[in-house]
């Protein structure tokens, strides 16, 4: 079982109130350590995997070296409950601007999903 996936962000609350506004992230209090400098918040979906939205003003974002600390990550997949809320959630996201890079559609592999990007360009696979 995934206990929890982690995302090093620029604006930490501006990423927690994208979570909490479209997929209904609940946030545990601010962590901060001020002697490294690093805050952050759990986030729950309900049941299951939390993800972990994490700042540090010393981490990059440079992709060159696979081996350090960077911003972000590839992709993670939240589950909706039903095509049309699928739906409904990517309408409202291209509504309120953010990019919809593909679907909603059905995969090859016979998953409906479409995705979207978070406010740092992260891939979300909005799936059933």
């Amino acid at each position: 079982m995934i206990a929890h996936l982690a995302i090093w962000t620029r604006d930490l609350e501006r990423m927690r109130v994208f979570y909490e506004t479209y997929f209904g992230a609940t946030a545990s209090p601010l962590y901060h350590n001020p002697t490294k400098q690093f805050r952050s918040y759990f986030l729950s979906f309900g049941a299951g995997c939390q993800l972990e939205l994490m700042h540090r003003p010393d981490v990059p974002d440079d992709t060159s070296d696979p081996l350090a600390q960077r911003t972000g990550l590839i992709h993670f997949a939240l589950s909706v409950g039903s095509p049309e809320r699928v739906d409904a959630l990517t309408r409202r996201l291209n509504t309120d601007g953010y990019a919809r890079i593909d679907g909603p559609r059905t995969t090859g592999d016979g998953y409906y999903e479409s995705v979207v990007l978070d406010p740092e360009n992260n891939r979300i696979e909005i799936t059933v």
